[in-house]
């Protein structure tokens, strides 16, 4: 499913006009994106939680090369579904 699709079933189901629905779809991305960012957790309570996960400096290797490489700390963006979403996919 595209964002197109997602838009066009929320009009669709609200009978909101579609530029409206895409402009608040955008919005909530943006929101997301700036809060992770600044490494804010966002939490929706029934759906699931976008977290930022520090991963460690680690060794890594460049086998075309055959050098090794430090790849340093950083951040990463994480979905997390909740229980109750996990449980409804399942079925």
């Amino acid at each position: 499913m595209t964002k197109a699709d997602i838009v066009s079933e929320i009009a669709k189901k609200t009978g909101i006009e579609k530029t409206s629905v895409l402009e608040v779809v955008e919005s909530y991305m943006e929101v997301v994106k700036e809060s992770l960012a600044k490494n804010e957790n966002v939490y929706l309570r029934g759906f699931g939680s976008f977290i930022v996960k520090k991963r460690a400096q680690k060794t890594a290797r460049n086998i075309s090369k055959n050098t090794t490489i430090i790849i340093p700390e950083h951040n990463i963006p994480v979905f997390k579904p909740a229980k109750t979403f996990t449980i409804s996919v399942k079925e």
